[in-house]
């Protein structure tokens, strides 16, 4: 018979100096919407308001929009008209950049309002590379962000001037994707 374990003590962390951190997640995988989402959920357990703001997302449903709804705390903005330039999407670039410069000025006073702990700029880094939003406009995010505040930039090709502000910078690298065999995207993984 084997004996029993202690119960293991949960502890919680409380770090001695409290900083707000730039977080970019980039790549060409899959998951770095995903690890976002993972990072609104860690914030809703803390207690930590939060506001997502998607920047090419908007015209195909995803999970995350039902989804991050039922957590408290939590503000979700779609903005976008979908990837721009990608798979028969009819929208001419002109709309993705008003769009996108809608975007960028809903996250201005998101982050102005000092009402949030964690700010996600879901796929800038694709806006950017799309020049859909100026790197200096992001830039300018990353400067005026309040110092206990998160902010999350995610998207492929990540700018070298974003990834040298930032204090954790995550690559996500394909290694096989369902894609390569023509398996559609889906439901609960992909969107």
């Amino acid at each position: 018979m084997e004996k029993a374990s202690a119960p293991v003590v949960v502890q919680k962390l409380e770090p001695k100096h409290r900083k707000g951190l730039v977080v970019v997640i980039t790549g060409n995988g899959k998951g770095k919407t995903t690890s976002a989402l993972g990072m609104v959920v860690r914030a809703v357990g803390h207690r930590m308001s939060v506001c997502m703001i998607q920047f090419m997302k908007g015209d195909l449903y995803a999970g995350e929009w039902d989804g991050v709804k039922s957590l408290p705390g939590v503000e979700f903005h779609t903005t976008g008209k979908g990837f721009c330039g990608i798979g028969g999407n009819p929208y001419p670039w002109k709309e993705h950049r008003e769009n996108a410069q809608y975007a960028v000025g809903l996250a201005r006073e998101k982050i102005a309002s000092h009402q949030f702990d964690l700010v996600i700029l879901d796929e800038i880094n694709n806006a950017v590379k799309l020049k859909l939003v100026d790197l200096e406009q992001v830039l300018g995010l990353i400067e005026t962000k309040p110092p206990l505040m998160h902010l999350v930039l995610t998207g492929r090709d990540a700018a070298d001037a974003v990834i040298e502000l930032a204090d954790t910078v995550s690559e996500v690298h394909e290694v096989k994707h369902p894609y390569r065999k023509d398996i559609e995207p889906q439901p609960g993984i992909d969107y």
